[in-house]
This record gives structure tokens, sequence and C-alpha cells, in this order.
């Protein structure tokens, strides 16, 4: 990849073909969190399954606090990041309670203890992204938003592959040292965190300037073009189940041995990091809504592949690309999408609205895949989520045709 060294990394005006300064070192900033916050999630549904002893039902309602409690302050990152017009130091902040969740983890016993720092970690997590999004929207020509939030998400996956190789090593070398584990993430989180505050410039974003109010922010996020992207995304999220559902499904098909479980999410994280910038220049082509429609489709084979009753390491593996996949297809394909359909000085409340959405969603989901893991089985269970996805798609591409088109101005 290139870069364009002008104030701020912004291309606008440019070839179109070159990646700003700031949305590399934002990339950077997220591998090295993300080596933090996945050694941490590769092993945490084992760790509170088998270390802790949670139920399903337990684990789900952790899973779901996992995926969707940052949904309480995505909003108010977003609107806080464009009200001051300097989103970077809204960022600052998520990204340090963060920082500060993975060393918690060492006192944290029982149930309670565990939710409470989780809930910090994510609520940092719902505080940081929808500015630091708008980050790189404001940094990025709007021809290749899709191709920058590619190149983000790819530098993130390549820390979210490198964190469950540490974890898995620190087993390997001391069988059931997760204290180590979370020692260590913290090292990273604390690095990541130093890069963002001395390198990333202090972009300042239209908003900014305009001083925009509450009232004028809300009546943007809430016009016309955003509903249904909002509607589609909440739609899907009901039927996404968290990974370490899935990676718990295959385990308990294909006996996993307990030590290999980290490895799972590297696999879907390599899958990730192969395609996120082909998807994310696809997306910029051919248009963001139906790349986003065709991830679902890859999640919902993956569901299918992972019910079946009996796997080997070629079906595991086809499910991990299959997740890698979705995610490629979806994660920097959704803040691409809205941002192009909301004015510049809403543009992190946007983003922060359609991540909130999904967020919550997802939540529920959990929360409901838990229940139905109990009562009929993890495979039944996939099996009823992937027949509901498959009714849910052709509705969703419906709701989201000609958004490309939609577009506002910058």
């Amino acid at each position: 990849m290139t870069l364009r060294d002008r104030p701020g990394g912004s291309t606008r005006g440019g070839t179109g073909k070159r990646v700003a300064s700031t949305v590399v070192l934002l990339g950077v900033v997220s591998l090295l969190t993300d080596v933090s916050s996945e050694m941490v999630a590769s092993v945490l549904p084992l760790y509170l399954t088998a270390a802790v002893g949670l139920s399903p039902i337990a684990y789900g309602f952790l899973d779901g606090i996992y995926q969707g409690v940052s949904a309480f302050l995505r909003i108010a990152g977003g609107y806080a990041g464009d009200r001051g017009g300097q989103p970077k130091w809204v960022a600052v902040v998520g990204y340090g309670a963060s920082a500060l969740s993975r060393i918690a983890m060492l006192p944290a016993a029982g149930f309670a203890a565990i939710t409470a720092v989780i809930t910090t970690d994510r609520l940092g997590k719902g505080l940081r992204t929808a500015p630091r999004d708008a980050l790189i929207a404001e940094a990025s020509d709007p021809a290749m938003l899709g191709r920058s939030f590619g190149v983000h998400r790819a530098l993130d996956t390549v820390g979210a592959a490198l964190g469950p190789l540490v974890a898995f090593a620190l087993l390997a070398s001391v069988p059931g040292s997760y204290d180590s584990i979370f020692v260590v993430s913290f090292a990273f989180a604390m690095v990541g965190l130093a890069v963002l505050v001395l390198f990333v410039p202090n972009l300042r974003t239209a908003a900014g300037t305009a001083r925009i109010g509450l009232r004028r922010t809300m009546r943007a996020v809430a016009g016309h073009r955003l509903r249904r992207p909002l509607l589609a995304a909440g739609i899907l999220g009901l039927l996404t189940v968290g990974d370490g559902f899935l990676y718990l499904t295959l385990q308990e098909r294909d006996d996993f041995a307990a030590l290999w479980f980290p490895l799972l999410y590297v696999g879907t994280n390599v899958a990730y990091l192969a395609l996120a910038v082909p998807l994310g220049r696809l997306a910029d082509r051919v248009g963001r809504a139906r790349v986003l429609v065709a991830g679902h489709g890859a999640l919902l084979a993956g569901y299918l592949l992972a019910a079946l009753p009996s796997g080997g390491v070629g079906l595991t593996l086809a499910v991990l690309l299959l997740l890698g996949v979705f995610y490629a297809a979806t994660d920097g394909v959704l803040p691409a999408l809205v941002s192009r359909l909301v004015p510049a000085e809403a543009r992190g409340s946007g983003i922060a609205a359609a991540q909130t959405v999904v967020a919550l969603a997802r939540f529920a989901a959990s929360l409901l895949f838990g229940l139905l893991w109990s009562l009929i089985g993890a495979a039944s269970a996939l099996l009823l989520f992937a027949g509901l996805l498959a009714v849910a798609i052709p509705g969703v591409a419906w709701l989201l045709r000609g958004l490309d088109r939609a577009e506002v101005p910058a």
C-alpha cells in the first residue's frame, strides 16, 4: 500500500489510488489493540465454560455483553466526536478504558466481577469505534472509502490473528496460565494507546467547525436515508451468532483439545486479513450494499457446515474461511456505506447509529442462542438461525436496493 502524506493524511482531491497516512496509523493502533483484545477473547469462551464453569445460558449472557454492551456508548462517542470536532481524543478515552480492563481481569473472580470487567472493556470499545471510523472517513477520498476501511480492517486483523497465537504460545508454555495472558494483553493495549496519542494527527472534522447541536445531529441520523440500512443492520444482527458459540460448537463436535482452541480464531482472522482489502475495493466498484448482503450469505453457509453431525479438519477450516469472508464483507463495508448517507457534520453519529443497532441486535442474538443451546442443542439452534437468515437475506437485499446511488455529497 502507499501513503499520501498531506496534513491530516487526507487524500481528498487526489488520484484515488492511495490510502491516507492517518488511516494506516489508526490501523496500527487497532493492530496493537487487537493483539491485546483477541488474546483474551480467544481463551474467554473456554475460560468461562471450563475454568469458571458457566452454563451455556450464563455464557450466552456474557457473550451478549461482549457483543452488545458497547451500544450504550456508541451514539455518545459519535456525537462527542462530531460536537467537538476532534474525535481523536474521544477515541483515546475509549482505548484507555479497554486497556485498563485487561489488567483488571487479574483480580476478577466470580460471575459479577468478570461481568464488570467485560462491561468496562466493551464500553471502551463503544466509545472509541465511531470517532475512529469518522477519522478514517474524514481522511479518505470519498471514492475509495471501501478500500480505506478495508486497509484499516486488514491491519486490525493482523493483530486479531496474532493475539490468539500469543495466547496459544503462553498456554502451551504454562498450561492454564490465564494470568500471564491478561498481563501481556495489557502491555500490548498500552503500546497501542501510546501510538494513538503520540502519532495519530489531531484531525479536526468538518462537524467541529460547524458546532452542531444534538437536535440537528439526531435529525441527520434519523433521516430517511438511514432508516432502511439501520433496519437491515438490525435484522441481520439478530441472526448473527457470536464467534465463541460457533467455536464451542466445533469443539464439541470434533473433540478439539482445549489447548488448540485459540487457533480457531487465527483461522478466521487470517481469512479476514486476506480478504478485507479486496472486498473493500469490490464494494467500491459494485456497491457496498451488495457486498454487505453477500457477506451474510457466507455466514449462512458457515452455520450449515458447523451444524453438520460430523466434521473433521477440512470442514472446520471451511467454517473459519466463511467467517472470515463474512467479516471482510461487512465489518468495514457497513460504516463505509453509512458514512456516505449522512451529512459530513453528522458522520460520526451516523456510523455510531448503525454500530449501535448491530451491537444491540447481537446482544439479543447471544442471549437467544444461549437459551436455545440449553433447550435443543447447539446444532439444532444453528440450523434454526440458518433458516431464519435464509429468509431474511432476500428481504434485506430489497431494503438496501438503490442506497449506493443515494449518497450525500461530501
